[in-house]
Parts: C-alpha cells; structure tokens; sequence
C-alpha cells in the first residue's frame, strides 16, 4: 500500500463521539458567563432573576397565607413596570442578554394577571343592551354624606344626593351606611374600632329623594330599587370566623348586623325574573409591615382571617342560589392580591366591559391609585355598558355603573 493510500484511510475513518457530559456540567456552562461579568451585568441579573422569584412566590402565596398579605398591598401596576424598566438596561448584560431578555419576558407574563391592566380593552366591545336593559349604580359613599374630614365632622355634602341622582341608576348598591365618630380623634392617624362606628337612619331622606324606590338595609350596606323587592338578607360571617371573633364587640351590642354582616343579598323582580344583587364591602386587608413582631403577625392573621370568612359566605350563598346574580361593590381587593380565588366558579369578572386599559377605583386625592372595586355576575347576566364616573370628592372610591340584562 502506497503512504498516499494511507494518508487518504486516515482521512476517511470515522472521528469516534465525544463523551457526553452530564446534565450538571451542561447546565453551568449554560449559566456561566464565558468571560467574567461587569458589576452591570451582575445587576441586571440578580435583579432579574430576584423579581422572577418574588412574582413565583407571589403566586404561590398571595390569598393562601397571612405572611403575604401585607406584601399584596405593592402597586399593582408594578408585576409589569419593573420587567420593562429591566428590559430597558438588559442590553447592559452583553454576556448574557439574550437570556436576562427571555427571563424578564416570561416574568412578565407570569405577573401580567396581577398588574390591574384590562388587556380586553384592546379588542372587546360589550354587545349593545335592548330594550330589557337596567342601570346599576354600585358606590362606597365613605361614611354616606358626612364630610369626616372637617375639624369637627359635622358637615354634610349638600351635593351628596344630586350626585346620586347623576348616576341615574335602576338599582343602588350602597356601602357605608354609617357616620363615622370623629370626636375620638383624625380617623386617619389611628386603626378602625367599633366603637368609631355610628349607626344612621336616613330612610325618610332616601324615600323624599328617590320617591317609588324600595329599600333594604343590613348593617353598612343599602340598596335602593325601583323594581319591587322580593326579599333581602345580611350574609352572616359568623360561621366562618374563629372562635376568637364571633363575639359582637361591646359598642355594637345594639347594632350587631354592623360587625357580623359585610354583604347584602336583595332578590329583586326585573321584569318578571328575580335577580339576585349582592351589596359587598369586605374589611380591608392587614396593613400591618412588622411580621418580626407577634403582634403584628397575630393582627395580620386575624384580619386574614375575617376577609377570608366574608368571601367564602358569599360563595356559600352564591352556591346555594338558583337565581341570576349581580355581585358589586368594594371588595378592599386589589388585581395583585389572589383572595379572589375564594368567590365561586359561576361567577363571571366582568372587567373585560370596561373602556379603560388601566380602571382604578381607589382614589388618593387627585390621585388614581388601582382598583379595589369589582363587579361580578353569573353567566345568565350580559354586560352592555361598564364605566367607573368620578366621585366629584365625595368618596375616595369611584362609582361603578352598568348596564345589563337577564337572558
């Protein structure tokens, strides 16, 4: 054999595998940077996969553990604003960019649920109503027509009822029924107590204003209807509540419907169909920041506790209803916190309705933080129209307004 033939065999015979390596050398060299990072790059990437984790946790913990709720209290808007700000200086992490992008990304969708952002107001239109259509106003008045923020709190809005009248509602669903006593101090330096609570009766005004309406009252909720009122209940927490938080506080002795009760159910007859409307206000959440402490810990759970008992008596009662339901009202829930997982299945959000990419209801000043304020309904119930009008500075929550049908 000739060194040319050789040469050629040599060239011909095959190059044998290389070892395969196992999967804990593949996933470092996956991760580890082929040249060492600047302190840019190293930012942006413990940024990035810190947030990612925060948003897993977050999902895996808001509306299951007291731990987290005061964590939920965060700005909404934030499960999007902190992937797109990272997204901005993601570049910076040359070595790794390409990956810090496609983490931020999924970040970003995994988050997008939590964000307040009605994605829906891209592409959805509600269909038109016809002629069977009603209007419902639902509204936290902030301690009905008392303007609590005077020196003394005793002014009331002379604009209070016209403002009412604007809303032009079939059916009212009205929270905070109730004065609030400002001789104990600013309710806004100091925690909610029973005994700040002062049960009102506005019955004559209300008939004298809305003459032909139907009223029904239970604890801070009211509903005006100009359809006649079949029947209408307080839901009762107690049986979801502790132990420890059955007993009615001493200053609400007289007027008990005003601890145990924070949704009212009124069964209306439209048009020959009964529809049930439930009036919710449910407490607000913990907002206690100081879990070291066992104090803290122990209000936090507590409160836990009462907001959870009141989502699950409406879904009890929701479950046990065989009529068309309309739930709206202040829920204190914000789109990142997951409590609203306890309402039952049946029932439809029906946020998609709204015109607004980003509705916010909860008001600080001029301010329009994020939305606390829902509005739910079976599959039996269509929603026309769904618009949120401005509170003129007679509440801190803005008005939900509606129109829909029973099919």
């Amino acid at each position: 054999m000739r060194d040319g033939d050789a040469v050629t065999e040599r060239r011909l015979s095959p190059t044998p595998p290389l070892p395969e390596r196992p999967w804990a050398e593949r996933a470092r060299r996956f991760i580890r940077p082929r040249r060492r990072w600047c302190w840019g790059t190293k930012l942006v990437v413990t940024a990035s996969v810190a947030w990612l984790l925060f948003v897993l946790c977050h999902l895996l913990a808001s509306g299951r553990t007291s731990l987290w709720a005061p964590i939920e209290l965060i700005p909404p808007l934030l499960f999007l604003a902190v992937p797109a700000l990272l997204l901005v200086v993601a570049p910076l992490a040359r070595p790794v960019r390409r990956r810090v992008i496609s983490l931020l990304v999924a970040t970003a969708v995994l988050g997008a649920g939590s964000s307040g952002v009605n994605y829906a107001a891209l592409w959805y239109t509600p269909p038109p109503a016809g002629p069977g259509g009603i209007t419902v106003a639902a509204w936290n008045t902030e301690f009905w027509d008392q303007d609590w923020r005077t020196a003394e709190g005793d002014r009331y809005s002379p604009e209070f009822y016209a403002y009412l009248h604007k809303l032009d509602a079939d059916v009212y669903l009205l929270t905070e029924y109730l004065y609030v006593d400002t001789r104990a101090g600013d309710m806004r330096a100091q925690r909610w107590t029973a005994d700040l609570a002062l049960r009102i009766d506005k019955l004559a005004e209300l008939r004298r204003e809305f003459p032909g309406y139907h009223v029904a009252a239970s604890g801070e909720q009211i509903t005006l209807s100009r359809f006649p009122i079949l029947g209408h209940r307080g839901l009762d927490l107690r049986p979801w509540l502790p132990p420890d938080q059955k007993e009615i506080p001493e200053a609400l002795r007289g007027w008990p419907e005003g601890y145990t009760v924070e949704t009212l159910r009124t069964d209306i007859d439209v048009n020959g169909t009964t529809v049930s409307f439930y009036d919710a206000q449910i407490s607000q959440p913990p907002l206690e920041w100081r879990l070291y402490d066992a104090g803290s810990r122990d209000v936090a759970f507590s409160r836990t506790l009462r907001r959870e008992a009141s989502y699950r008596a409406i879904g009890a009662d929701v479950a046990a209803n065989p009529h068309p339901v309309v739930l709206a009202g202040d829920l204190n829930t914000s789109p990142a916190m997951g409590v609203r997982r306890l309402l039952p299945e049946r029932l439809i959000d029906r946020t998609p309705a709204l015109s607004s990419l980003y509705p916010a209801t909860y008001l600080a000043g001029t301010a329009e933080l994020w939305r606390i304020d829902w509005l739910y309904t079976s599959p039996e119930v269509t929603v026309h129209r769904y618009e949120l009008p401005g509170a003129e500075g007679l509440s801190d929550h803005r008005a939900q307004r509606m129109v829909v049908s029973v099919s």
